[in-house]
């Protein structure tokens, strides 16, 4: 079981505390599904274990592909509509955490307990105080392959490159399984090249599925 590093103390986790040599992939579903089919099939030829982050609007409209995650992998909660929760009222704070891993478990057969990943990484105390209450961890990253800024401001092996860059036990590396604003899959296209360069630094990965909620 892995032990929370001492951010979990703000309700927040950045990396696993471990000093083996171990990424956690991590895959946001917030908006479209472009890159999603080949991504599950890159995961599943190089028998690599990831972590996704869904919302009730992707799981309600991509029901097939959600399914197929749910059969093989870790989920987490990334609220229902991506929305970002800091000016929203506690009410609709929880609704929006609570009613995504309502959707969640019926789409995918997976409790999202206690994984949580806020839309755009944006929170304040309240929120993340509301998230932890709910029985969540917000989960961030160590590093962000910037796949989703398109490729007039990265490119796939730019995304290798920062991954290997930030490249430390317990990282946790944030990609997307949708296309960003060009249409671009960057994260995608870039996803063998991270599997191939990462081992070939002798780690291997895992899932943050051992993650416990903060007491």
């Amino acid at each position: 079981m892995f032990a929370l590093p001492p951010a979990v103390v703000a309700g927040e986790l950045v990396r696993l505390q471990t000093t083996q040599h171990v990424v956690a992939l991590t895959f946001d579903g917030g908006g479209n599904a472009d890159g999603a089919k080949r991504i599950l099939k890159v995961l599943r030829g190089e028998h690599v274990p990831a972590t996704f982050f869904l919302t009730g609007h992707f799981v309600r409209t991509y029901p097939e592909i959600a399914r197929a995650i749910g059969r093989r992998y870790v989920v987490g909660n990334h609220t229902v509509d991506h929305t970002d929760l800091v000016g929203k009222s506690d009410a609709s704070v929880r609704y929006e955490i609570a009613a995504a891993a309502t959707m969640i478990l019926r789409a995918t057969g997976r409790d999202t307990h206690p994984l949580f990943r806020f839309p755009y990484g944006a929170r304040d105390a309240r929120t993340l105080a509301l998230c932890r209450r709910l029985g969540y961890v917000s989960v961030r990253w160590t590093v962000d392959t910037w796949g989703w800024m398109g490729a007039s401001m990265q490119s796939s092996a730019g995304a290798v490159r920062r991954v290997l860059a930030a490249l430390v036990p317990g990282e946790i590396v944030l990609m997307h399984l949708g296309s960003a604003r060009d249409r671009t899959t960057l994260d995608t296209n870039a996803l063998p090249a991270v599997i191939r360069a990462v081992r070939a630094r002798g780690y291997r990965f895992v899932t943050l599925r051992d993650v416990r909620a903060p007491r």
